[in-house]
């Protein structure tokens, strides 16, 4: 009889694979998502910031902080900004947040605070970066305040952000293990 070609092995996998299997993996694989979700939903109520952790996209805070780096964000609204922190905050026109650090406070008798921001790589500061005619960040605009941070982290989504064909693959990979993997 003829051999069978060890990439065919998969799909007779799958053939065989009852539907209890099928209808266990993909439940499996539910409860990994909606786990995951869970944590980064208590990771926002915990930080106080609407995205907890974040990856830096560029290199305009160089050396604090490199390309890949991944960040760990608080935000309590009662802590107040000061200069020489860093902040990662959202201009209005713009999707991604934008990681620098404070380099001016002007804070009101009333406790409103505007501040300005800068890259410790670049040049100037970021008035050229906020909306038109805005020349002051306030507290609404802070995402987070970087509490911590792992190095090139998060490069891999560097990567699958550059590269969506690489992104799709690896997802392809992931789901296929879930799916396909045997309990012990």
């Amino acid at each position: 009889g003829a051999a069978a070609r060890p990439d065919m092995d998969l799909f007779g996998d799958l053939r065989r694979m009852n539907k209890r299997q099928l209808y266990y993996q993909v439940l499996n694989f539910a409860m990994i998502v909606s786990s995951a979700l869970m944590i980064w939903k208590g990771l926002i109520v915990i930080t106080g910031s609407e995205s907890p952790i974040v990856v830096v996209l560029s290199g305009s805070m160089e050396p604090a902080f490199h390309r890949g780096d991944l960040l760990f964000l608080t935000n309590f609204h009662d802590d107040p900004i000061r200069a020489g922190e860093i902040v990662v905050f959202k201009v209005e026109g713009r999707d991604i947040p934008i990681v620098h650090r404070v380099i001016k406070v002007h804070e009101k008798g009333n406790g409103n605070i505007k501040f300005l921001t800068k890259g410790d790589n670049n040049e100037v500061d970021d008035r050229g970066l906020y909306k038109e005619g805005q020349n002051w960040l306030e507290k609404k605009d802070v995402v987070g305040r970087a509490r911590g941070f792992l190095p090139y982290v998060g490069m891999v989504t560097i990567i699958m952000n550059d590269y969506p064909k690489f992104k799709y693959a690896l997802l392809a990979v992931m789901g296929a293990y879930v799916l396909l993997k045997r309990e012990s």
